[in-house]
Formats: C-alpha cells, sequence, structure tokens
C-alpha cells in the first residue's frame, strides 16, 4: 500500500490551510482552488473520493468535534427553525432539485434526478462551521446554521437511499420511504440515548488523561457503526452522544479537557484541510466520466441546477421564518420579531461539501436489470460544480454581505459584563469554601500559603472586570492584557534557564519537562489564548 499520496494530501492541506490563516480568504476556498490547479499537475496521483472511505471514516469525527462545540441549551432554543431547515429543506430541495432536473435534463428519469436532489440537498456541517466561524455570524445565527448542519445529512442520506432504491428498480414505496426514514431518525436518536450515559460514565471513572482521550478518539466511530450496523442514522447517533458529551464536559478531570481540546482541534484542522483539498482534487476524475456530455451542454446544466440550489433555498427559508410567527401568537409574544436580512444571510449560507460527494460517489454503478445506472456521471458531474458554485461563490461573498447588511456582530462589552458577573458570584462562593476549610485545624497552613490562596482568587475576579477598563494609550493594551504578557515574560524568563541548566549537564532532560510542564500549567492559567 502506497501511503505517500496520503501523506503528501495531509501535508500539502496542512500547509494551505496554514497559509490561509495569514489571508482574508476562507480557507476552504483557498484548498478548493489549489486542489482544482493541482489536480492538473502532471504527476499528481488520482485521488477520487470513496464513500466507504468517507461517511464511516471522516463524517463521524467532523461531526462529533462540531457537535461538542455546540450548545444543547442554543439548540434546544432554536429547535423549531434547526427542525425546518435541516428536515423539512433538505425534503424540500429533494423534490425541488429533482423536478428541476427532470424537466432540465432530457432523457433523464424523475427516480435519477431525486437522487441528484438528495445528493445536492444538504448544506455541509465543515463549510458552514468553517465560514461561520471566520466570518462572525450573529450568535442566533450561527446557532441555526450549525443545528441545520448537524442534522442535515442523515435526512439527506435516508432520502438518497430511498430515491436509489426507486433508481434501480426495488420498488420503493411512499410508505417504505416514510417508514426508513423513521427508522434512520429515532434508531439514530435512539442509539445516541443509549449510549451516551455510560460512554459518559467511563469518561468520569478512567483516572488516566490518556485514556480519557483515547476513548474520546473512538466515541465518534463506535456510535455512527453501532447505529448504522442496523441502518439506523450513524449521523444522528454521534451528534446526539457528543452534546450530550459536551454539555456534561465539566465533569471530567481538568487534565482530559486540556489534552482533549489540543487533541480535537489538531483533527478537526487535518481533517476539514484534507476534506476540502479533496473536493477541488475530484476534477479530472469526474471529467473522466462525463462522456457524452462534453462541451457546452453539460456546463449549462451545471449553471441551471446551482441555481435552483440557490432559489430553493431561499423559497423554502423565508415562508419557514415567517409563516410560524403568523400562524402562532405565543411565537410571536416569545420571539423578537425577525427582519429580512438574517433570513437572507441563512438561505445564502447553504454551501454544499464533501459529503454530497461522497453520496454521489457511492451511486451504485448499474441498476438490478444489469443496466447501467441512469446518467451516473453526469450526476456526478452536476454535484461537482455544485458545490464548487457554492463553496466559491457563496462563501466568497458571505463576508461582504454581513458587512453591507450591517448585521448585529456579537456584542463583546455585554458578554465581558456576564462574564465578570458571574466570575464575581464564583469567587464569593469559593472565598466561603476557603474560609470554611481553613477553619479546620486539619487544614492549617501558613499565614503567606493562605494569603497566597486568597490573592490567586482576587486575581481571577478581577482579572475579567479589568477588560472593561481604560487602555494604556502608548500600547493599546487593558490592565489585563500587560499584566499576562509581563507573566509570560518573566516565564520565558524562567524556562531560558532551565534549559541552560539541562544543556550544562545540571539538571537531567527529565526534570527539564518536569520543570517545563509547571512552568506551562502557570502560563495556560495567567494567559487565556484569544477565541478563534
Amino acid at each position: 500500500m502506497d501511503v505517500m499520496p496520503l501523506l503528501l494530501l495531509v501535508a500539502g492541506s496542512a500547509v494551505i490551510a496554514a497559509a490561509a490563516r495569514r489571508t482574508p480568504v476562507p480557507a476552504p476556498l483557498l484548498l478548493v482552488t489549489a486542489g482544482l490547479v493541482i489536480s492538473y499537475i502532471p504527476g499528481v496521483p488520482d485521488y477520487t473520493l470513496d464513500p466507504h472511505v468517507v461517511l464511516p471514516l471522516l463524517l463521524p469525527p467532523l461531526l462529533y468535534t462540531a457537535a461538542t462545540d455546540s450548545s444543547y441549551l442554543d439548540l434546544r432554543a432554536q429547535l423549531r427553525p434547526v427542525a425546518l431547515l435541516s428536515v423539512g429543506y433538505v425534503l424540500f430541495a429533494t423534490l425541488a432539485v429533482g423536478w428541476a432536473a427532470y424537466l432540465i435534463v432530457p432523457d433523464l428519469p424523475l427516480t435519477a434526478a431525486l437522487v441528484l436532489g438528495a445528493v445536492v440537498a444538504p448544506p455541509d456541517a465543515v463549510a458552514a462551521t468553517a465560514v461561520a466561524r471566520r466570518v462572525g455570524l450573529p450568535s442566533r445565527i450561527t446557532t441555526i446554521l450549525q443545528g441545520e448542519s448537524l442534522v442535515n445529512d442523515a435526512t439527506a442520506i435516508t432520502a438518497y437511499r430511498v430515491a436509489v432504491a426507486a433508481a434501480v428498480g426495488e420498488g420503493a414505496t411512499w410508505a417504505g420511504g416514510i417508514g426508513e426514514f423513521l427508522l434512520a431518525a429515532v434508531g439514530g436518536i435512539g442509539f445516541g440515548l443509549v449510549l451516551m450515559v455510560p460512554l459518559h460514565w467511563l469518561r468520569t471513572h478512567l483516572k488516566e488523561a490518556l485514556l480519557q482521550n483515547t476513548l474520546s478518539l473512538l466515541i465518534p466511530f463506535v456510535a455512527y457503526a453501532a447505529a448504522e450496523q442496523v441502518h439506523a442514522s450513524g449521523v444522528l447517533a454521534v451528534v446526539t452522544v457528543a452534546l450530550y458529551l459536551g454539555h456534561r464536559a465539566w465533569e471530567v478531570d481538568f487534565a482530559t479537557r486540556l489534552q482533549e481540546e489540543a487533541v480535537w482541534k489538531m483533527v478537526a484542522f487535518v481533517l476539514e484541510s484534507a476534506v476540502f483539498a479533496l473536493i477541488g482534487l475530484q476534477l479530472p476524475v469526474i471529467l473522466k466520466g462525463l462522456g457524452e456530455y462534453e462541451g457546452g451542454r453539460a456546463a449549462l446544466y451545471a449553471v441551471a441546477i446551482f441555481l435552483v440550489v440557490v432559489a430553493s433555498r431561499f423559497v423554502w427559508v423565508y415562508p419557514a421564518t415567517f409563516l410560524p410567527r403568523l400562524l402562532s401568537a405565543r411565537i410571536r409574544e416569545r420571539e423578537v420579531n425577525p427582519t429580512w436580512k438574517g433570513p437572507f444571510v441563512i438561505a445564502w449560507a447553504g454551501m454544499r461539501g464533501v459529503v454530497s460527494l461522497a453520496i454521489a460517489f457511492s451511486i451504485p454503478l448499474t441498476t438490478h436489470g444489469e443496466g447501467p445506472f441512469p446518467e451516473r456521471n453526469l450526476i456526478l458531474f452536476l454535484t461537482f460544480t455544485t458545490v464548487i458554485g457554492t463553496l466559491v461563490l457563496q462563501g466568497l461573498t458571505l463576508p461582504p454581505l454581513i458587512r453591507v447588511l450591517k448585521l448585529p456582530g456579537r456584542d463583546a462589552q455585554a458578554e465581558t459584563l456576564a462574564e465578570a458577573n458571574a466570575q464575581a458570584q464564583a469567587s464569593r462562593a469559593a472565598e466561603r469554601r476557603l474560609e470554611d476549610l481553613l477553619s479546620d485545624e486539619r487544614n492549617v497552613l501558613p499565614p503567606p500559603l493562605a494569603d497566597r490562596l486568597r490573592s490567586v482568587l482576587e486575581r481571577r475576579r478581577n482579572a475579567v472586570w479589568e477588560r472593561l477598563g481604560q487602555v494604556n494609550p502608548l500600547t493599546g493594551e487593558t490592565v489585563d492584557d500587560t499584566y499576562r504578557r509581563l507573566s509570560r515574560e518573566m516565564i520565558s524568563a524562567e524556562r531560558t534557564v532551565f534549559v541552560k541548566l539541562r544543556d550544562g549537564r545540571y539538571i537531567d532532560d527529565e526534570m527539564l519537562r518536569t520543570l517545563l510542564r509547571r512552568l506551562d500549567l502557570e502560563e495556560a492559567a495567567a494567559y487565556r489564548e484569544a477565541t478563534q
């Protein structure tokens, strides 16, 4: 087995993604573009997307990390719009795009057209999360897009299975399709509910962070595979487990949380980078099989299907936003009246991604009648052009669109004030607990050590309030920024001395690692990394 192409893919995509962070261009767009260009360099191997790899091996960890970073409470608060998009819109898009393709493409059977509709229906979890993070969408819109992208793959995969069954002559019926959808949805959520409690119990009872994080890496694959074994939705199983574990992450010890955050950031970075590069690399593979459609006809079909995909999302999003308010007085009382701007951004943020391509590549080559699957190569091409079109056009124009619409972003001042109030309440509770403990003769400490505990607590309480204060006119730093910078400089000086002592053989490498880890933990406590 030649692993060099895989190593080149991972290393190259990581380099491009890292370079994208220094440019205003979102990383997904740069990766896709690089993949398109590199695919035509002589000697570059064919990177054909294998659905047996993408769906069970790449999709679960990407869904898991996106779901654990999401808020269960926020998703529950936005349950109606999330459900309308992740289920209602996907089914609507399947029918709308399928019917349009049936009318536009001559000799394309309706069942095959519905397969195309199901394939391109779901906006991609990776694309939505990546772009939402970069452009700084309002929190409610971000929650809706993330929630949609976590669930809609399950709807699309189920719709695809039903459409393929009809296309290959398995006699699929509406009743059978509804039954399969319910089995996938209820079964996937059920598997997640069954697995989440014992998995959380394991996470809290394993005593070593290394073992806990090994379990963390296995969880999405276990949940996905277990559900898929009985034809339930592995996507919903992974999302259910991940939302629960993310909601209860505070019950896991601090060492596990620190290590887990670093591990999953690395995993998500590598997989997201490779996935978007893979999309661009598919062009030569897809064009090879286009055959009779080479030339202008295929391009016209691609433009038409892309426009239908974009338009169908607008057709669904605006009624789904405003009709519930017209029909329910309770919704009008409970929720702020939305403007046209939020739904417009949600409609425009429907980028497609690798899941659509992976599903398209899983279309069978033949029907049960031993004939070729109708227009399979054309469906692959139209899927590819739709994915590229949405990523490039919508992904590239989304940031300026948000600036033009002047959507209110996150209120940093209000969030800092809320954080400060929360820290103040927690500090008061910690002070009471400390005084109770020190009053017990079993916990007697020398006054300097007791004062050190109090000063650490006071420092933690004051740090948030100081971020609300004035900045240094010379440096532009708040008092808290200056404190953290000076702390890091002091720690850096200590670290340099430890290394010199090791190099001079006054201490060995094992002691150096112990001392450096202690400094690393102090630095982590003194300096909070800015949110990406």
